[in-house]
């Protein structure tokens, strides 16, 4: 199977529409048809329903895209890794985050990291622990920050410095928004929305037998998205703090929960990991920032 092959089939499935996707990559229709087609042979599998104006994914087909992404995403990390190998002052990082106000401090060591090697070109996306794990272990990133202590056996990590506190984001003119806390009992009967993997792994330390009473109305892995639906009195979102504007006039607020639950982040990588020359540095550069930052707080 081509990388190419793969290129095309991803741009069609992306933009559901062979016209589209065929100005997207800049080569004729036939051609993208034609591997298409090829690769439908090589596969054995049908992966497109082709109406008139759009095609429609296959099951195979929406099972392959999936796939694809990643594959693409490595073949595009070897390329400019090699591409970039020996450049002096830059080189291309990629990086899985969770959601977190926390960032900020990768985004400082990157602002000061750059100002070192300018070149540097840095990918990110967001995930889940499951999805950042997922790609770490198989090359597709260099680094991660996740909400989970990572098995030491595994990864070498960072501890970031600060926590994420949980709370939750309500409209302003709700009741509970008066509340200084919010318990479990405070949310039973309301529509609650939250991400899966917290309502799966780090809310029940917090509701515990509890937990069976509460709604969960809908979930989102961004909560920005999630702010959207809360403002528009669908229900009370359940996520860290800092991360939506509850500030006064915002028509929304945050409240912690009680007891207090609380998150800490970890920055992250393969211990068998084999860096690029400027992943390398990259690690190197903040292990010598977390030193510095012990010392400075020893002293």
């Amino acid at each position: 199977m081509e990388i190419q092959a793969l290129r095309y089939f991803y741009a069609v499935a992306k933009t559901e529409n062979m016209t589209r996707a065929a100005a997207q990559l800049h080569v004729s229709q036939s051609t993208i048809s034609r591997q298409l087609k090829a690769l439908e042979e090589e596969l054995g599998q049908k992966l497109f329903i082709r109406h008139s104006f759009s095609i429609e994914l296959t099951q195979q087909g929406r099972l392959l895209q999936d796939q694809a992404q990643d594959l693409l995403m490595m073949a595009d990390k070897i390329e400019h890794e090699f591409r970039t190998w020996d450049e002096v002052d830059g080189g291309d990082l990629y990086l899985g985050l969770a959601e977190s106000y926390q960032i900020r401090w990768l985004a400082s060591w990157i602002r000061q990291f750059k100002e070192q090697y300018p070149k540097l070109h840095y990918h990110v996306t967001s995930g889940d622990r499951e999805q950042v794990y997922e790609r770490l272990d198989r090359g597709v990133l260099d680094f991660g920050v996740v909400c989970e202590q990572p098995n030491p056996d595994k990864y070498s990590y960072l501890l970031l410095p600060e926590t994420d506190t949980w709370g939750a984001v309500m409209r302003s003119d709700s009741p509970l928004a008066m509340k200084k806390t919010i318990r479990v009992e405070d949310l039973a009967g309301q529509p609650l929305f939250a991400s899966e993997e917290a309502w799966e792994h780090d809310l029940p330390s917090w509701g515990q037998d509890k937990m069976a009473s509460l709604q969960l109305e809908g979930s989102f892995r961004l909560a920005y998205n999630g702010s959207i639906f809360v403002r528009e009195g669908l229900g009370i979102m359940l996520t860290f703090d800092r991360l939506i504007d509850t500030s006064p006039g915002s028509g929304l607020t945050f409240v912690p929960l009680a007891p207090k639950l609380e998150e800490r982040l970890y920055f992250t990588w393969r211990k068998d990991a084999t860096f690029s020359p400027i992943a390398e540095r990259f690690c190197k550069y903040v292990l010598e920032k977390n030193q510095m930052s012990k010392q400075r707080n020893a002293d």
